[in-house]
Order: C-alpha cells, then structure tokens, then sequence
C-alpha cells in the first residue's frame, strides 16, 4: 500500500490522530530509539543530511521516518526537504504501507499540540492566535479547534502577505479569522487564550510578559539548540510541560538556552506526555489556581508520534 500526502490527510482525522497520540503514550512497550543522524556528501553541491528515525511495537508493527535534507535543492528550484515512513509488521517484518512523510509529520506535530491544549488550556478557550502563517499554521490552527471551542483566530506572520493568504483560507471555511498587524503582536498576544507558534525564529518572538492569566503557550517551531520562539520570562512565568523530557532538554533552544543562562533548571518541567496520557499527572487541573495558571507546551517531535499516525492511515486505508 502507498499512500500519498493527500491520501494520509484524509486518513487522519484530528479527533482519530489524537487519540492515537494519547494510546501510544500511555503503553510502556513501545520502543523509540533516538534517531540516527547521518552527513550525506553531494560532490559539488552543500552536504546533506539523512535522519532516521524508527519506533516499534513488540510483535505489532514496526517502522521508521526516513528524511531526506538537500540544500542543493534549492538552485534547481526544488524543496530541499523530502520524506517518507515505511510501516512493516511486527511479526514477519513484511512492509504494509509507504506514507508520504512531510503531511504525516505535519499532522502528527499538530495533533500533539491539541492533544496537550486538552490537558493544558482552559476548557473555555475561545480565542487563538495563531503565530506562523506557514505550512504547520494551516494544520495547527483546526486541530486546536478540534478540542476547543476556538470562535475568533487571529493570524500573525513577519509577511503580511502570508497572513492575508492564511486567514482567506480560513474565512472561505466559515472561520472568524482575522490578520494581527506586525506592529500589534503584544496585544494580540494579550487578549488570546491560546497563542500556537510554528516559526523558524532564532529570537523570542513572544514575551511571556504578554500572556494573560489563564492562557496556554504552544510552542512548535524551535527544534535546534540555537531557535527560540519565547523569552526567559515565559519560561519562568508558565508551567512547563513537553512531549518528551529527553528530546526537549537537548534539542530546543527554548528550553536550553534559559537553562544555560541559569534561569531556569531542567527541573522546571513539569510533565512529558507519558505522564499526561498515563495520569501521572493532571495537568493544568493539578496546578495551583488552575484558573489563572499559564501554560507552556514545547515540542520537539517523537518517533512514537510517527508510528501513531502511520498505524492509524494503514488501518484507514486498509
């Protein structure tokens, strides 16, 4: 079976891909190796880069995320990033299922980011701003109103331009959407009860300063030790909680940096989602004034996210 990047929409519904997400890590038998890094010499051409990234259930199924990053694509007018996830049973190792990999990852980021908004933010969340007018702003803006009853979206991106695009898309599905000037972030980021960044930034793009009793901060974009999307400020006001202790204290810059600076400790974590999932701990309901409490999730992306939603589009397609 393969299924193209249409194909693997189609079969991850947001409702289905987030309890997928909370299932697969709330089961202590699922293996998730970190994920090999490789230098791929192109002659005449910047190097490039192979990440594999593989998960497995015992006896179930088993598979990896294969992503391929050549910069040379980009003097031939091509995208420098492709992927793909092969799924193969757990028994035999027989291949099931080729997936286009870039709208698999797409969907599975954005489910996770609703599924911790369900733990995270407040029931009555009704206001969003959206911070990325980019290929993950498009799917992180309805997964979140998947879980919440998100009336009014607000869309800010460096580029106008995008933003206007995005929020055309938007109001075309019946959505109350509207553009957030470049100068009027802070206010924007004031009045809203969740606040969803998916940017490449390298500096905070919003202060935690900014935030309003009770909001919840979605922090998607910084996957390096050097990209940061919100301030030290944030990181010291807000509960934090991460998909993964492991990955987030080593890859984003907006844990390692304030860390670094001795802001903060790692200890400031407060849950991953193994323990969200496995009701370890109840989220923003355990906190003190959960009412006024702001949040912060921080994800970086997991190998168990990927078998997730690629065992769900099988057993959609199939």
């Amino acid at each position: 079976m393969q299924l193209n990047a249409e194909q693997v929409r189609d079969a991850l519904p947001w409702n289905l891909m987030i309890e997928s997400l909370r299932d697969v890590f709330s089961r202590d038998d699922v293996c998730s190796p970190v994920r090999h890094h490789h230098s791929v010499e192109v002659p005449g051409e910047p190097e490039a880069t192979l990440l594999l990234m593989p998960a497995w259930i015992p006896g179930e199924y088993l598979g990896v995320k294969q992503v391929n990053v050549f910069p040379g694509n980009s003097a031939r007018n091509m995208p420098g990033l492709s992927s793909h996830y092969l799924l193969s049973c757990g028994k035999t190792g027989n291949s099931l299922a080729l997936l286009e990999g870039n709208e698999l990852t797409a969907r599975r980021t954005a489910a996770a980011s609703a599924l911790a908004s369900r733990y995270l933010s407040r029931e009555d969340s009704r206001e969003l701003l959206m911070v990325g007018a980019g290929r993950m702003g498009r799917r992180l803006i309805p997964a979140h109103m998947s879980v919440r009853p998100v009336s009014r979206v607000s869309v800010w991106d460096r580029n106008d331009a995008a933003s206007e695009a995005l929020v055309a898309e938007l109001r075309d599905a019946d959505i109350d959407a509207r553009v957030c000037p470049v100068d009027q972030l802070q206010k924007a980021a004031g009045s809203a009860d969740i606040v969803s960044c998916a940017t490449l930034a390298t500096e905070p793009v919003i202060s935690g300063d900014w935030l309003k009793a009770g909001a919840h901060l979605d922090l998607v974009g910084s996957f390096t030790p050097t990209m940061r999307e919100t301030d030290n400020a944030a990181m010291q006001r807000c509960a934090v909680f991460v998909d993964t202790r492991a990955g987030a204290l080593s890859e984003t810059g907006d844990l390692i940096i304030p860390i670094r600076e001795g802001v903060i400790t790692a200890d400031k974590v407060i849950a991953e989602f193994s323990e969200l999932c496995r009701g370890l701990h109840a989220g923003r309901a355990a906190l003190a004034g959960p009412e006024n409490a702001i949040t912060l999730f921080k994800s970086v992306g997991d190998s168990r996210e990927d078998l997730a939603a690629a065992i769900l589009a099988y057993r959609n397609q199939g």
